[in-house]
């Protein structure tokens, strides 16, 4: 038997997001060497230089949650959302590779450019995946939903209204009319007949 979507939303969800809370651990060392650009160890320039990355990581947070729900909901954010996110992920890629593209070394280059730009695959990807992943939740619930039970007083307004007064009410002819099972039509029958004494 598969595993329920549900469970499996809820499992890409935590995967992705944990994904992007790594990678953008990994960079808050780069970008606070970065901004200290040599400041001494435990000084009040190497501490400020702290604050830049989760400055920027933060906003990119709030930006990729509130994407994420308002997707949920059908609701489209505008451009300067987009542009605040593009802008957060670009900044934080500029300031994690920039000293490996002063250095010259391409091995440098590639590792500090890895995990922001899983950052920025896993932001763009997180939403779309917990939005179709919700849609094939909710076509499976359509597709297995069972059809909704007529009842027996659905059944007799529908058989009242289709007797006529020369009509010779039997369970054969309730079923003909209503569609009911084989023992329902009996007790219609008995009771439609018993509306004519």
């Amino acid at each position: 038997m598969s595993e329920p979507i549900e469970r499996v939303a809820v499992q890409v969800d935590r995967l992705c997001w944990t994904g992007i809370l790594l990678g953008l651990a990994f960079t808050m060392t780069n970008v606070q060497q970065f901004a200290a650009a040599g400041a001494a160890v435990w000084s009040l320039a190497w501490f400020a230089a702290w604050l830049l990355d989760p400055m920027v990581s933060l906003v990119l947070l709030a930006i990729l949650r509130a994407e994420q729900v308002t997707a949920r909901h059908g609701v489209r954010l505008g451009g300067w959302v987009r542009a605040a996110k593009w802008f957060t992920l670009g900044a934080t890629y500029v300031m994690n590779t920039w000293s490996a593209f002063v250095a010259g070394s391409a091995a440098l280059v590639v590792l500090h450019s890895v995990p922001p730009l899983v950052v920025f695959v896993a932001a763009e990807a997180v939403t779309e995946l917990r939005d179709k992943l919700g849609t094939a939740a909710g076509a499976t619930v359509e597709a297995v939903a069972p059809a909704p039970r007529t009842s027996f007083a659905e059944y007799m307004a529908v058989a009242r209204k289709a007797r006529k007064s020369s009509a010779k009410v039997s369970p054969a002819w309730v079923r003909e009319v209503t569609g009911c099972s084989r023992g329902l039509s009996s007790k219609l029958a008995a009771e439609l007949n018993g509306d004519q004494r």
